[in-house]
């Protein structure tokens, strides 16, 4: 029965407008018709009737956007390191130093295995991966058309072949055959690009004189000059009729290659042909102007190149914009007002300037000094917070350049925070920053351990201790006293007094050489402080073989650390311990011997044995401080 009833439900929510909509029309002239409300309705069923239905078009999704919107949902794990290094966590770099080597041992990995697939397609044609994709199957890299013919020189063209496209075009015009003007174009474009030579596949071998440029940069340029008459040259002078796409090749080409004269030069032949310059060659001569002129004379150029843009209609693009700004960075110190008068004609002709734009004008109004830095040199938290929120945009953080220049922004906004904030919001921050974006270096560390001393917060020293360990600091010696120093400077709770004992047997660890790497030379200062906080933490027996290191690293132990070893003893009520204390001070020679053995003898309940030995002691110590005492005397007056 509930199927039937459903059913005819249905049918009468669906036909209930059309039924209000007629009953109005044959009921509307009765006075005794529907209330207001009942009206209202008929009257926006009648409307929404006469709407037209609009059926969505299908959506087409890509095969990537599964894997797209799964990625939006995962945000930057900030205890994670950078996800270049997540494959392999022994290659997990500790500081910049790692992270430049794992970065170009991984590169350099990529490419040798790019150049072997490529080298041997045959083995790598089965595809497995759904959706395909493209980078992890070989490049098609030898030509399959063999005959003479335009399509054969496309082909090479494509392929980045710059020798054999040069020979195809060769034999073309050979056996009479005419090239299109777009494929001579695109010819060359292809020498101009890669200066007359075959581009260096990744993971190939490189020539003599070539040096290749950053990992930051493409591989396949490569720094080479511009040579007199080379094949770009002759393909142009032979071709009957130029056009303003073969002087722009050519011009940009030798712009690329360090040709700049000679690319005035051929922008000088283009107006004396009385063709009309494009776009590119204006950027690309703009962007030569510091090569062609002194630092006071390039403006004028800069401006010359514009009017002549203006002159010839051309329309400029965000590159052109930002020639003028790169430009502007080596006119010396006035180009701010043109710099401005720049950003305001950009908006004027409707272009949004980009990532470069901003760039190039922070270097323009902001020219810091070697070891300088605006917010931390002013002190000025607020301001580095701003610039901090900039970074997080988009893919603002790629204007903080390589990994050098990004650790030198994080030191520095890290050491500002350590300087001004307090200890709970620097610790946030350190756990947002470390190791995913910044790799403290030692200084950065000692910032944090002065904010936690700032603001009494040393119970945190085990913690930290274990990340400069993770972070590869622990051999740094600096460091390390530091940590030293803070947790012996004073006494606290006997369970902060416990932690810093485990700590500071981490740290002997260290200077044992039990990690594997060089061990540290045991200094006064540290042997001290991990005896001391062994002390405090009633560590007794391995404070007394901190002992044993003084003499075996030719240290003397100070008498403050001596005084507190004995207090230990009496509280321990160990008179064999206080005994032991005082002839091991003897045996040291220090000043504080016979104050030892005085209280040795005051404060503990000795027998007859001890007692002599203390005496004993006493005597053999003031007999080596009066000959000692004699031989200086008689050095003094030998000297005088």
């Amino acid at each position: 029965m509930a199927a039937p009833g459903r059913h005819v439900g249905h049918y009468i929510q669906r036909n209930s407008r059309f039924f209000l909509n007629n009953l109005e029309q044959l009921w509307g002239h009765r006075s005794f018709g529907w209330s207001p409300a009942l009206r209202q309705q008929a009257a926006q069923a009648n409307k929404d009737s006469t709407e037209t239905i609009v059926i969505p078009r299908k959506k087409t999704w890509s095969k990537e956007a599964v894997l797209e919107a799964l990625a939006s949902t995962v945000n930057r794990d900030p205890t994670a390191y950078p996800y270049q290094f997540q494959d392999d966590p022994y290659l997990s770099p500790r500081n910049n130093n790692e992270f430049k080597m794992y970065s170009l041992s991984l590169e350099s990995g990529r490419a040798a295995g790019k150049f072997f697939v490529n080298s041997n397609p045959k083995f790598f044609a089965k595809d497995f991966a759904e959706p395909h994709i493209p980078c992890l199957m070989p490049e098609t890299v030898s030509p399959c058309l063999e005959e003479v013919s335009e399509e054969a020189l496309k082909e090479r063209i494509n392929l980045r072949k710059v020798t054999a496209a040069v020979d195809m075009y060769d034999q073309l015009l050979q056996a009479g055959t005419a090239v299109s003007m777009e494929t001579t174009h695109d010819l060359l474009d292809l020498i101009c690009l890669y200066c007359d030579r075959n581009p260096v596949q990744e993971g190939g071998p490189q020539t003599e004189n070539t040096v290749s440029y950053p990992l930051s940069k493409p591989q396949d340029f490569m720094k080479t000059t511009w040579k007199e008459g080379n094949n770009a040259e002759r393909i142009f002078n032979l071709l009957p009729e130029k056009d303003t796409r073969c002087y722009s090749a050519l011009i940009r080409g030798m712009v690329m290659h360090g040709a700049y004269a000679k690319a005035f030069s051929m922008y000088t032949d283009l107006l004396n042909n009385r063709l009309t310059a494009d776009v590119h060659i204006f950027n690309a001569l703009i962007s030569a102007t510091p090569d062609v002129r002194e630092k006071y004379e390039r403006w004028e150029l800069i401006t010359d190149l514009l009017n002549q843009m203006s002159q010839q209609k051309v329309q400029p693009n965000l590159l052109t914009f930002n020639s003028v700004l790169k430009a502007l960075r080596t006119c010396g110190t006035f180009p701010k007002s043109q710099a401005l008068q720049t950003l305001n004609e950009m908006k004027a002709v409707g272009i949004a300037p980009s990532l470069a734009t901003f760039n190039h004008l922070l270097a323009i109004f902001y020219k810091p000094g070697k070891h300088s830095s605006r917010c931390l040199d002013s002190k000025d938290l607020e301001l580095a917070y701003k610039v901090q929120s900039l970074v997080e945009v988009g893919e603002n953080w790629r204007m903080l350049g390589d990994s050098y220049q990004s650790s030198i922004y994080y030191g520095r906004f890290f050491n500002l925070l350590c300087l001004m904030e307090h200890v709970d919001v620097v610790l946030k921050w350190y756990r947002r920053l470390i190791p995913s974006l910044y790799y403290p270096n030692p200084q950065g560390l000692k910032d944090l351990l002065q904010a936690l001393d700032t603001d009494s917060r040393l119970d945190l020293l085990p913690t930290i201790w274990k990340d400069i360990r993770s972070l590869g600091h622990d051999n740094k010696l600096d460091v390390v006293e530091e940590v030293l120093t803070l947790m012996a400077r004073e006494k606290h709770s006997p369970e902060v007094q416990e932690s810093f004992a485990q700590c500071a047997l981490d740290v002997k660890s260290v200077f044992d050489g039990e990690s594997g790497r060089p061990s540290l030379n045991w200094s006064t200062s540290a042997l001290s402080h991990i005896t001391s906080l062994f002390l405090r933490a009633n560590k007794t027996q391995q404070a007394w073989k901190m002992l044993q290191l003084f003499k075996s690293n030719n240290r003397v132990p100070p008498d403050w650390l001596m005084d507190d070893f004995l207090s230990v003893c009496r509280t321990d009520g160990s008179a064999q311990g206080a005994v032991d204390l005082v002839q091991l001070s003897a045996a040291f020679c220090l000043p504080a011997t016979a104050q030892l053995a005085k209280r040795t003898v005051a404060e503990f309940d000795l027998t007859e044995e001890q007692r002599l030995c203390v005496g004993g002691v006493q005597k053999t110590h003031s007999k080596k401080i009066k000959n000692k005492c004699i031989s200086l005397f008689h050095y003094l007056r030998t000297g005088l």
